[in-house]
């Protein structure tokens, strides 16, 4: 734990059934004109984007929607969008969806409000000084993304890596567990478990703070409690909130702790093995933790103390479905793979001792 630390989060977070339309005049506190970045699916098919629309148009604010973010949104998808916003005109970015539409309107209001700065550039943040707002609405329980400094893109290469910058924070939050009820259940699933690694990774992180590991604490034990709910009673809102509220403490958590080797490694997982975000990081949550408790038995004890140990942390994951997805990983794999995370900025956010042998070893273990 760190000796000196900051606890800073400037996202406003409102939270409620229909909280859109009953903090609608905070849209216009911004300009005149929106510019909304959703997916192609979800927010037509949950009614946030008919809510988000019917409250601008109440309000005579002008609008564009751009609906072609995917999965694991890419650098040509943002430098397109931010083309759009800026050639609209508008004075507010809306990050509507789950984790990848958010982590979109981010990177899409700074590239907006720098002409001629590209996707990549947003990697180095002395490259840009400025962003236009951004107001994020959740439509899903697991990403945090809410409430972090963080955007997650994919590259021209096909490589998933974040950046950071303060710009990147959204000014509000809104909250509204209505949205979450009808996603599927593996991205309920998945979602939720990205949200528990954030909790876990959080406390278990070197930059960890006290605030942030009250935080972490309180956000594990929802996820512990309320996702075995939901999975039982998938249109209980009660529960269906506590895990929306869950994901948004635990990327205030990451906004203070960053994540760790468990992020890193679980990147191929996704943009070469096709798993969800949320199920590789799950998947390596307890070989990694299992490593690390070889020579940090109290860390360790510490980051599974909701769940009581690390084999009770298995079964609970097991429960919910998160070794149902097998994935096949060769020995170049194993060996490229490994060899990226060690070198990622991640390991220096883990406790532990780790060489690349060791996560060669934890990955032809999965």
């Amino acid at each position: 734990m760190n000796l000196h630390w900051k606890f800073w989060v400037p996202t406003c977070v409102h939270v409620g059934e229909k909280i859109v339309n009953k903090k609608s005049g905070i849209f216009q506190e911004f300009g005149r004109s929106v510019f909304i970045v959703t997916g192609r699916r979800s927010s037509k098919m949950n009614g946030s984007l008919d809510d988000l629309t019917d409250a601008l148009g109440e309000l005579g604010l002008e609008f564009s929607i751009f609906d072609d973010v995917e999965e694991n949104p890419s650098f040509t998808t943002v430098e397109k969008a931010a083309n759009e916003c800026r050639d609209f005109g508008a004075d507010l970015v809306i990050g509507l969806g789950g984790g990848s539409p958010m982590d979109a309107a981010k990177a899409v209001a700074i590239l907006a409000a720098n002409p001629g700065l590209s996707a990549q550039e947003l990697y180095d943040s002395s490259n840009y000084t400025s962003a236009l707002p951004v107001i994020a609405i959740p439509t899903t329980a697991g990403t945090g993304s809410e409430v972090t400094q963080y955007s997650v893109l994919t590259s021209h290469e096909g490589v998933k890596a974040g950046f950071a910058s303060d710009l990147a924070f959204p000014r509000h939050a809104m909250l509204d567990p209505r949205y979450t009820l009808k996603m599927p259940k593996d991205i309920t699933i998945s979602t939720a478990v990205d949200a528990l690694s954030h909790a876990l990774e959080g406390l278990l992180a070197e930059t960890s703070n006290p605030l942030s590991d009250v935080l972490a604490q309180d956000a594990a034990d929802k996820i512990k409690r309320a996702l075995p709910k939901v999975l039982e009673m998938p249109d209980d809102l009660r529960w269906r909130q506590e895990l929306l509220l869950a994901s948004t403490e635990a990327g205030m958590v990451i906004a203070q702790t960053g994540t760790t080797l468990i992020h890193a490694m679980g990147y191929p997982l996704t943009t070469i093995k096709g798993l969800k975000h949320g199920i590789a990081n799950a998947v390596l949550i307890v070989p990694v933790l299992s490593h690390i408790s070889l020579t940090e038995p109290e860390r360790v004890k510490k980051v599974v103390e909701v769940f009581g140990s690390v084999e009770n942390l298995r079964s609970f994951l097991e429960k919910v479905g998160v070794y149902d997805v097998k994935v096949m990983i060769s020995d170049k794999e194993a060996h490229d793979w490994a060899r990226r995370a060690i070198e990622s900025k991640h390991i220096r956010k883990t406790p532990g001792f780790f060489t690349e042998t060791d996560l060669v070893r934890i990955y032809s273990s999965l």
